[in-house]
């Protein structure tokens, strides 16, 4: 089964330096029908002009994730981590214990990237920060693995404290790809238009939109323009 969510009709928030597009509810934000997708609680699609961010703030037991899209992030924080994360580079946090961070664009251009938040299968661990630069190669062979709980892809991932994966990249116009799914998925359409079908279902998905994916072991996504894709195979509640 697919359920489409068109950007149109996602959450919107716009503070000036900042502009939202929420998948879920969040801060103002509230709609009950939409409160997270299993264990996926929130998705941000953020636009954040130069020269400003978001200053020092605190979180607890929460794996957060963030893809960047366009721009240049600075993150510090108050385990000592401070990096530049820069397009098509994802970083991820476990929250833990608790840990404050500030994520700030210094430049002179606007920084634009997904914040995905996941509950973690362990509480109140040791606060952690990473990152790592994907290909940001276009391809039509299938997604890169980005972000995983399994101890099998600690070699080729980054770690989060979920039996979770999230795959993402770039995929040519013509491109035809399957994903099998563990869980239940959220996709992402981050650039270009796609079709996506799990035999039963087919939507048409473009920029911004969400989708969907539950009761099926397999789907394909078929790039209908030059796309940026992303899918979050993440356990329900």
């Amino acid at each position: 089964m697919i359920t489409h969510f068109p950007y149109g009709t996602l959450g919107k928030a716009n503070h000036g330096w900042l502009r939202s597009n929420h998948h879920f509810s969040f801060a103002h934000y509230n709609n009950p029908a939409r409160t997270g997708f299993g264990t996926l609680r929130v998705i941000n699609d953020d636009w954040v002009a130069p020269n400003t961010g978001f200053p020092p703030h605190s979180h607890r037991n929460m794996e957060i994730i963030s893809f960047i899209r366009s721009g240049v992030i600075t993150h510090q924080d108050s385990q000592g981590n401070k990096d530049i994360t820069t397009a098509g580079e994802v970083q991820v946090m476990s929250a833990g214990t608790g840990i404050t961070h500030s994520e700030y664009n210094r430049t002179t251009e606007a920084l634009t990237f997904y914040q995905i938040w996941i509950e973690p299968n362990k509480r109140n661990v040791a606060p952690r920060w990473d990152s790592k630069q994907f290909s940001d190669n276009a391809t039509e062979n299938g997604l890169p693995l980005l972000v995983s709980g399994y101890p099998e892809d600690k070699d080729k991932a980054l770690y989060i404290h979920q039996d979770a994966r999230i795959y993402g990249g770039q995929l040519i116009a013509g491109a035809e790809i399957k994903i099998d799914v563990e869980h239940q998925c959220y996709i992402l359409s981050s650039r270009g238009k796609i079709h996506l079908t799990d035999g039963i279902d087919g939507i048409e998905m473009s920029n911004g939109d969400g989708a969907e994916v539950t009761m099926q072991k397999q789907f394909k996504i078929i790039a209908i323009d030059d796309s940026e894709v992303i899918v979050i195979d993440a356990p329900p509640e």
